[in-house]
């Protein structure tokens, strides 16, 4: 195992506000707060086949359970789709099998029989494909205009707290 150097997750997140991100040069892509208006491309996972075993090795076929699964997957592809990362995905068509595997992941989470697992697996993946506030900073993504916007300091970006400090001053308090 290697030790030292940049890891996923290793240190704060990258902050658009900051100098040091500044200095660095790094850029987020602002994505369109209105989300992806293209064509969805077809969910690319095969249907869930959600039938069991018995004890007793005798097969049980769930179809009416499998295309309520299949339905929510849809549902979940379609919602995904239409947020902002999308115009990401689309464009890195590589990233469209994470997607599908956070819808898969996600609809077993609605789930009774979902694990602990389940859910981490599905948070991870959220955070990769830029679901979360996490991800959208591992990705060097915003959604909207906050980068382009001016502050009441002048300085693009950036609020007045993370520029300046604020003196405080210490009173008596009278004697009391």
């Amino acid at each position: 195992m290697t030790s030292g150097g940049a890891r996923v997750k290793s240190g704060p997140a990258r902050d658009p506000n900051s100098g040091r991100s500044e200095k660095l040069g790094v850029v987020f892509r602002q994505l369109p707060v209105e989300g992806f208006k293209g064509r969805i491309p077809r969910f690319p996972l095969p249907k869930m086949d959600l039938g069991f075993f018995t004890k007793d090795g005798e097969r049980i076929d769930d179809a009416e359970g499998s295309e309520s699964f299949a339905r929510r997957e849809r549902e979940l592809w379609r919602w995904a789709w239409r947020t902002p990362q999308a115009v990401v995905w689309f464009e890195e068509s590589w990233r469209q099998y994470t997607v599908a595997m956070w819808v898969r992941t996600a609809a077993i989470c609605e789930t009774p029989r979902a694990t602990a697992a389940d859910k981490t697996a599905m948070l991870r993946l959220a955070d990769q494909i830029g679901l979360t506030p996490a991800g959208l900073a591992a990705n060097q993504w915003q959604v909207g205009k906050a980068a382009d916007s001016k502050t009441p300091d002048g300085n693009p970006g950036r609020t007045r707290s993370s520029r300046s400090r604020v003196k405080l001053k210490v009173v008596g308090d009278g004697g009391a």
